[in-house]
């Protein structure tokens, strides 16, 4: 046994006697089921820990994480963790959390071939080309990528929005807002991009569905 993996079932132990030294019955209430106001769509990257970034409590947080925090309408992993969210836990906020130095942004800024996630990152390619121009003028490159982080965000929380199911959820007049995060891996602090959608009346008429 490696002296890691050791070490994380030890810290395991050291962690339930913590919580159960603050509330005995800390586990028992966790077992009874969950009510998390909000959703995270996040970035896989192992620098940004939801629950921890944002101080919240075991049961507080949904989460679903992916290279780049990507909104894809064909990914039925983050479909079905939005469904369950909205529709079965009836959560009140889902933030779309990018940060800054993502390597999957980076990674769809240049041309290399990484694998198969060459596939995956094609779809932040399509991002970068909506926004060719704009991105592509400025010409500080770190300034760029940085931007594109942000642009990248902004795309995912509008392609949220045009999902059935948080149409669905505004249609039935379910408090339901989708908001746009920016985690800066420098200082720990979160910057609200200010892309809070709560109606269909905010998108595209062409993506406005009629029920």
């Amino acid at each position: 046994m490696s002296d890691f993996y050791k070490k994380i079932l030890d810290n395991n132990k050291v962690w339930v006697e913590e919580q159960l030294a603050m509330d005995k019955d800390f586990f028992k209430d966790l077992s009874v089921g969950q009510n998390p106001p909000l959703l995270w769509i996040g970035c896989s990257d192992s620098r940004v820990p939801a629950n921890e970034i944002i101080g919240a409590k075991a049961g507080e947080v949904f989460v679903h994480r992916n290279i780049a925090n990507m909104v894809v309408h064909t990914d039925m992993n983050m479909l079905s963790v939005l469904d369950y969210a909205v529709n079965v836990l009836k959560v009140k906020h889902v933030i779309v959390c990018g940060h800054y130095g993502c390597g999957g942004i980076k990674a769809a800024m240049g041309n290399d071939s990484i694998g198969i996630i060459d596939n995956w990152i094609r779809h932040i390619k399509d991002v970068y080309r909506l926004h060719e121009n704009y991105l592509n003028s400025i010409e500080d490159l770190t300034e760029r990528f940085n931007t594109f982080v942000e642009v990248n965000v902004k795309e995912q929380v509008y392609d949220l929005s045009k999902t059935s199911i948080v149409q669905g959820a505004w249609r039935n007049g379910q408090d339901l807002t989708v908001h746009g995060w920016v985690y800066g891996l420098n200082s720990g602090y979160v910057t609200d991009l200010q892309v809070n959608m709560s109606s269909n009346a905010d998108l595209d008429e062409v993506y406005q569905l009629k029920f």
